[in-house]
């Protein structure tokens, strides 16, 4: 006789249902005319360690996204790129650049503690107080903080002062840094001089967990603490738990969402996206199944190098590269135009149907397209796309 189902027991969501509605929040089902600059705030930042993701970021989620609208937002200062969530740089709206750099605090100053070994005998205050001073006389380059502060401390690592200037300050890399079609070598600066505005006022934690569930909801504590780099974040969402609605995964983990968040049926369509290594969607969970599926774990990156990868229904599919065309087969793809053109390869890591591959060719033209009017490098030519499939990898079942 089989066990009866507690109708009060929260609904069971599979990595299918969960990635259908993560992917509903992080706008990537259907292009939306948010602004990049709303777009970016919704999403509480963008995972930024390099300078050309933020914009491929946003051509997967806006519609007629411009990288010039982005790079504006930069030279205006209306957004930054600053070291916040998991000790790695996002680009933040100035209002989140002041205000979530502190509420992360406690994860730099934990990451600090694991570089005391080569900072024996330096004295935390005063070496904020010579770095802020050093940083708002103008912006300097990382090297050039290290070597101020191995002035003061000629016997500490190099390497753990500027771990601990980084983590002590809320320094931002200065424009022309991440400005498409200009960028540059980083300098930084703080945040209050470079925006003009003290810190502050630090968010309650709670009002971060619920932006954070209404970007990448469904989410268990795990998730967030994975997302955030915060610990003891159970506590926070145990005083929230009134306002929220909680599931399980298929492995029994407790999960918290807004109650009145999108969760579209798992079967809603999910079109092809192009995204760039470091996404938002790939990183913000423990659990990253409801987007990658287990058997490719690990398969988009090596090491510390990532791949920018394609979407396909919703889940990892296929990883791409841009490259000269020249000296490589063409494979299995296709070719708009004549003479030789920079090349897109989509690997796939499984096998793609044929209305799969047309799909995501349609993709790919769109976005090159929009970046070969930003002026982007080694994208096209003006004889045209050159998109290539190169030979599936079989992970198995």
């Amino acid at each position: 006789m089989s066990a009866k189902k507690d109708p009060a027991a929260p609904a069971v969501l599979s990595p299918r249902a969960l990635g259908r509605a993560t992917l509903e929040r992080q706008l990537l089902p259907r292009r939306t005319t948010m602004s990049a600059k709303g777009a970016v705030e919704h999403l509480v930042g963008l995972q930024a360690q390099n300078t050309k993701p933020p914009y491929y970021q946003l051509l997967a989620r806006l519609d007629g996204f411009d990288p010039a609208e982005l790079a504006g937002l930069m030279e205006s200062r209306e957004v930054v790129r600053i070291v916040t969530l998991r000790s790695t740089i996002h680009l933040h709206t100035a209002a989140d650049a002041l205000t979530l750099r502190p509420l992360v605090q406690a994860a730099r100053d934990r990451e600090l503690r694991t570089f005391r070994e080569g900072l024996v005998g330096v004295d935390p205050d005063r070496l904020t107080t010579i770095v802020r001073k050093f940083v708002e006389e103008r912006p300097r380059t990382p090297r050039e903080i290290r070597e101020a502060l191995l002035a003061e401390w000629p016997d500490a690592d190099a390497q753990s002062l500027g771990v601990a200037a980084r983590c002590l300050l809320p320094l931002v890399q200065v424009t022309p840094r991440g400005v498409w079609g200009r960028s540059g070598g980083i300098a930084l600066t703080t945040a209050e001089h470079w925006l003009g505005s003290p810190s502050g006022p630090v968010p309650a934690p709670g009002a971060t967990v619920l932006r954070y569930l209404g970007a990448f909801g469904p989410a268990s504590v795990r998730d967030l603490q994975a997302w955030s780099g915060l610990t003891r974040m159970r506590e926070v969402l145990e005083r929230l738990r009134p306002r929220l609605i909680t599931f399980r995964d298929e492995n029994g983990v407790e999960l918290f969402d807004l109650p009145d968040a999108p969760r579209p049926d798992e079967d809603t369509p999910a079109p092809p996206r192009f995204l760039p290594e470091f996404d938002n969607v790939l990183l913000g969970h423990a659990d990253r199944s409801r987007v990658i599926p287990p058997r490719y774990r690990g398969r988009n990156g090596n090491g510390n190098q990532a791949y920018g990868t394609v979407l396909v229904d919703g889940f990892l599919a296929a990883i791409w590269r841009l490259g000269d065309g020249s000296g490589s087969r063409p494979g299995s793809g296709v070719r708009s135009g004549s003479g030789r053109a920079a090349a897109l390869t989509v690997q796939p890591l499984g096998r793609l149907s044929r209305a799969d591959r047309d799909a995501v060719t349609e993709e790919a033209v769109r976005m090159l397209s929009t970046m070969t009017r930003a002026g982007t490098d080694a994208v096209t030519t003006a004889n045209g796309y050159d998109i290539r499939f190169a030979t599936f990898i079989d992970f198995g079942p």
